[in-house]
């Protein structure tokens, strides 16, 4: 294991985001060989990190992959309610989870990680990370006057949404939004009357899906890895 700053060392082992990390040190419930920690302070092979007394485990490789997630999968753990999710389908990882959800209906591009802090960076409103979807809806390929609708924003339920782009394609739209809200997409385009019949991601930041096929998994290049650490400031 390369030397760490502290910070770091417990966001990628789990224990919290990397903001949470830094108030656990700041408030002394952090030590490093029976020392309390101090911010910035680099940890390696051989150094005992304690929270609140309980020993950490060093973190392990960072794994990203990308899943083309089928129709009919949930993408959480364990779903009493649900025969099949996207764990069914993926290597056993320690850690791994997934970066955001895709709901059982939907289809496309999942991104997934043991890196707690890549998570959170990635699924925090302040980073915008842009995700492309396409669309095919019950009433066909969105009117030009729809998508400028989408463009300049709905009321849900939960808050105003907007599309950053928006182009008809046949059978329905594609679409760049930087939110995750839950069934964003969906509800959206159902407010401008134009249900969706079928949704499919195609990209998540610089990751695109491209002709993985359905239910198959790869894990992410060096430079695909690097690309979105430095989208979220962690390279």
């Amino acid at each position: 294991m390369k030397p760490f700053r502290l910070q770091a060392f417990l966001a990628r082992a789990g224990v919290a985001s990397r903001r949470k990390a830094e108030d656990l040190i700041r408030q002394g419930r952090v030590r490093v060989n029976g020392e309390v920690a101090v911010l910035g302070q680099k940890v390696g092979p051989g150094d005992l990190v304690e929270v609140d007394g309980k020993r950490v485990e060093p973190p392990q490789e960072r794994v990203v992959l990308a899943l083309n997630k089928p129709k009919g999968y949930t993408t959480t753990r364990r779903d009493p309610h649900a025969r099949r999710t996207v764990f069914d389908l993926l290597p056993k990882i320690p850690g791994l989870h997934p970066i955001g959800r895709l709901d059982q209906d939907s289809e496309g591009l999942l991104l997934l990680t043991n890196d707690g802090d890549l998570t959170h960076r990635l699924t925090h409103p302040r980073f915008g990370v842009r995700k492309v979807y396409r669309v095919w809806t019950e009433g066909g390929t969105l009117p030009k006057e729809v998508c400028r609708r989408l463009l300049l924003g709905v009321d849900l339920e939960d808050g105003p949404a907007r599309a950053l782009a928006c182009r008809p394609v046949p059978g329905g739209a594609l679409l760049t939004l930087a939110e995750g809200r839950k069934r964003e997409v969906r509800r959206m385009l159902k407010a401008v009357g134009y249900p969706v019949r079928r949704l499919l991601r195609l990209q998540v930041g610089p990751v695109r899906l491209g002709d993985l096929p359905p239910g198959k998994w790869r894990r992410l290049s060096e430079e695909e890895v690097k690309a979105l650490l430095r989208l979220v400031g962690l390279e």
